[in-house]
C-alpha cells in the first residue's frame, strides 16, 4: 500500500470513528438527561414549581425533598427487603446458570442444543402473560401444603420467581464464554478421575469468574429494580422492597414529583454503588469472552 492510499485509508478511518463517537455522545446524552433531570426536580421544592413552573429558574435548591422522603419511605426496612431477595436470588440463578451452561458446553447428548434454546426463549415471555397461571399455582401448592403464604406473599415465592426468569439469560451468557475455555482443560481432569461436581466445582467454576462478576452486577440490577412482581405477588406492606415504598410518597390528592424524585433516586443508590465498586470486573466479564482464544 503505497503512502497516498495509507493516508486516504487512515482519513477514512478517523470519519468513522468521529462519526461511531458523535453517535455515541448523542445516545449517552439522552440516556442522561431524564436521570439529570429527576436529579434535578428533587432539589427543587414543590411550591416553587408551582408557583413558576416545571422550566423556570428556581429560586432555592436544597435536599428537603430528600429528608421528607427518608422519614415517609422508611427506607432501611424496604431497602433490606429488597436485599432479602435480590441477594439469594442472584445467588441462586448465577449457581443454576453455571451448572445448566456447564452441562450443554461440556457433555455432548442428543437434546443439549435445545434445552440452552428452551432456557433462553424463556426470558422472551411477558411477565404479563405467566402471571395468571403463576398466581393460581403458588395458591394451589399453599392450599396444597396447608400454609396459604408458604408461596404467595413471602420472599421464598418472590425469589423463586426472580430465579426462574433470569436463570435462562445467566445460562446463555456463561455457555457464550464457557466454549471459550479449552476443552483439554475438561479432558484433563476426567483423566485424573474427577467426578462431575468435581469437574464443574474445581475447575470450571474458578474459571467462570469474570462472567460471574458481570452477572452478578446485572442480576442485582434487575431484581432489585423489579416493580411488577413485587406488587402481585407480595401482600403485606411490610414485605414489600423498596421500589414499592415509592407509593407512599404519592399524596391523596396531589402527587408532589419533586418529592417522588427524590425518592427514586434514594432507591437507585444501592445499584449505582454496586456498579460503581464491581465496574471494573463488570466490563472484563463483557469483552473477556469475545476475545479470548
Amino acid at each position: 500500500m503505497s503512502v497516498v492510499q495509507n493516508k486516504k485509508y487512515r482519513d477514512r478511518q478517523k470519519r468513522k470513528d468521529a462519526v461511531i463517537s458523535l453517535f455515541i455522545g448523542i445516545f449517552a446524552f439522552i440516556w442522561l438527561v431524564p436521570i439529570l433531570w429527576t436529579f434535578w426536580t428533587s432539589l427543587r421544592p414543590y411550591e416553587d414549581i408551582i408557583q413558576e413552573g416545571v422550566f423556570s429558574r428556581p429560586d432555592t435548591l436544597n435536599f428537603a425533598n430528600y429528608v421528607d422522603a427518608y422519614r415517609q419511605m422508611e427506607i432501611w426496612g424496604y431497602l433490606s427487603n429488597s436485599f432479602l431477595v435480590a441477594i439469594p436470588a442472584v445467588i441462586l440463578t448465577l449457581f443454576f446458570g453455571s451448572l445448566l451452561a456447564f452441562v450443554v458446553t461440556r457433555y455432548s447428548f442428543r437434546f443439549n442444543l435445545y434445552l440452552l434454546l428452551l432456557f433462553t426463549a424463556g426470558n422472551l415471555l411477558p411477565v404479563q402473560l405467566v402471571y395468571a397461571p403463576l398466581f393460581k399455582m403458588y395458591i394451589w401448592f399453599g392450599d396444597l401444603v396447608g400454609n396459604r403464604n408458604i408461596l404467595y406473599d413471602s420472599y421464598i415465592g418472590l425469589i423463586l420467581i426472580h430465579v426462574a426468569l433470569q436463570v435462562g439469560f445467566a445460562t446463555f451468557v456463561m455457555s457464550s464464554y464457557m466454549k471459550t475455555i479449552p476443552k483439554e482443560i475438561s479432558e484433563s481432569a476426567l483423566v485424573d478421575g474427577a467426578s462431575v461436581f468435581r469437574h464443574y466445582w474445581s475447575v470450571i467454576l474458578p474459571l467462570l469468574r469474570p462472567p460471574l462478576a458481570a452477572l452478578s452486577v446485572l442480576m442485582t440490577t434487575w431484581i432489585y429494580n423489579e416493580f411488577f412482581w413485587a406488587i402481585v405477588m407480595i401482600k403485606s406492606d411490610s414485605k414489600r422492597p423498596i421500589t414499592s415504598a415509592l407509593g407512599r410518597l404519592q399524596g391523596e390528592f396531589v402527587t408532589d414529583f419533586n418529592l417522588l424524585a427524590a425518592g427514586a433516586i434514594m432507591a437507585a443508590l444501592p445499584t449505582l454503588i454496586i456498579f460503581f465498586i464491581l465496574k471494573r470486573q463488570f466490563v472484563s466479564g463483557l469483552t473477556l469472552g469475545s476475545t479470548k482464544g
